[in-house]
């Protein structure tokens, strides 16, 4: 059953006692249970590994936008991405299905294998860059942002010269302490340089991701921006702040990293670890019953809207031996990070392959990479609702 007595109020919290685990309050009660959201509204927090995974394939659970509240306080606008159309994990089938289907060819384990070796260069151009420039570098300006950025760019068919503009762009989308017309601004633009580019590439498509949205005629060029929206934003955001969390949890567990570095077979069992323990999206995903759905004896009502915090799920003991341990031999697929069901990640392979790659470049290039100064003051993107570090200063 619910225990009301450790029911959330205000929505999730923003900061965390330690910086790599989820916030404590999160952990304290029980695998379902209510919580109020910042506008008032009352509806479910759902921690648990297993009843999350339940909710996230049960088709009885809608993604729609129109059920959408936002999980932090904030002052961004609830409805910021309402009028936009091809945003597609916030729709269900069969509308979903469309998207899903015209870009899986894009996103398979085979054009992600013919991608490693363009990836490889891009880690070692940034890679090579820090080593002449040398010592101290920000590993997030430096390397994780612009590697990301490069891959996500060339993998659309956006040009690197617009890399900045939508790089600062996403940077304010994520953020929750924006003023309004901010976010509106920085959202307008985005959609602005993704019209000009999608109407440039259907009439003269490429092989890239843009064109494929766009020589279709299931999907209308308005979808076709939200869309794209979507993968530039989730596709850059997360592998940019896992690329440079991850090296910081490396860091910080220098027995995990030693092991890493004397073993370079692991990096496969590491990445999947990084993932599970330090899962970026922590603002939760949103569904909501299309009917009384009971889980656990706890009967969750059509309409209400119930948050699933995916952090929370991914050290729920019961599922995981030792869930705050940082274990990279652990290995396994079996963690949320990447979500589940209809709706888990179209990208994640991607995401699964510059991560390996990017790790790799820097325990070869960087031996006794360490952080500049005290760890602990490495300002951590609590503010944001993908997190990660703001900076990470190294040295080598």
């Amino acid at each position: 059953m619910t225990d009301t007595i450790t029911a959330i109020t205000n929505g999730l919290p923003t900061l965390r006692e330690r910086p790599l685990d989820p916030p404590g309050t999160l952990r304290a009660g029980g695998a379902i249970r209510r919580m109020t959201f910042p506008d008032g509204y009352q509806g479910w927090l759902v921690t648990g590994y297993q009843q999350g995974r339940q909710i996230l394939s049960d088709k009885r659970f809608s993604s729609h936008a129109s059920h959408k509240h936002l999980a932090f306080p904030s002052n961004r606008p609830s409805d910021l991405e309402a009028d936009i159309p091809g945003l597609f994990e916030h729709l269900d089938p069969p509308d979903h299905t469309r998207f899903r289907k015209r870009l899986a060819g894009q996103f398979t384990l085979r054009r992600m294998r013919l991608l490693a070796t363009r990836i490889e260069e891009i880690t070692a151009q940034y890679a090579d860059a820090m080593l002449r420039t040398g010592p101290p570098a920000d590993l997030v300006t430096d390397y994780s942002v612009p590697v990301s950025s490069q891959v996500i760019c060339e993998l659309l068919g956006v040009p690197v010269a617009e890399r900045d503009r939508f790089v600062g762009n996403s940077e304010n989308l994520l953020r929750l302490d924006i003023e309004p017309q901010e976010v509106q601004a920085s959202l307008k633009d985005l959609v602005d340089l993704i019209g000009e580019l999608l109407m440039r590439k259907k009439s003269d498509p490429a092989d890239d991701v843009l064109s494929v949205l766009v020589t279709g005629d299931d999907i209308t060029i308005e979808e076709s921006v939200g869309a794209t929206l979507l993968l530039l934003v989730a596709g850059h955001e997360t592998t940019a702040n896992m690329l440079s969390l991850g090296t910081y949890a490396l860091l910080n567990n220098p027995d995990q990293m030693a092991l890493l570095r004397a073993n370079e077979a692991l990096i496969e069992s590491a990445v999947e670890e990084l993932l599970r323990f330090l899962t970026i999206v922590h603002v939760g995903v949103q569904r909501t019953p299309t009917e009384d759905v009971e889980i656990d004896g706890v009967t969750l009502g059509k309409g209400e809207t119930v948050l699933i915090h995916l952090p929370t799920a991914n050290r729920d003991r019961e599922q995981f031996t030792d869930p705050d341990r940082l274990d990279i031999t652990r290995g396994g697929h079996s963690h949320l990070t990447f979500s589940h069901g209809i709706h888990q990640c179209l990208g994640q392979q991607l995401a699964r392959l510059e991560l390996r790659i990017g790790y790799t470049a820097l325990l070869r290039r960087f031996p006794d990479l360490r952080i500049v100064g005290n760890p602990d003051e490495i300002p951590m993107r609590s503010d944001m609702t993908v997190y990660g570090v703001h900076r990470l200063p190294v040295t080598w």
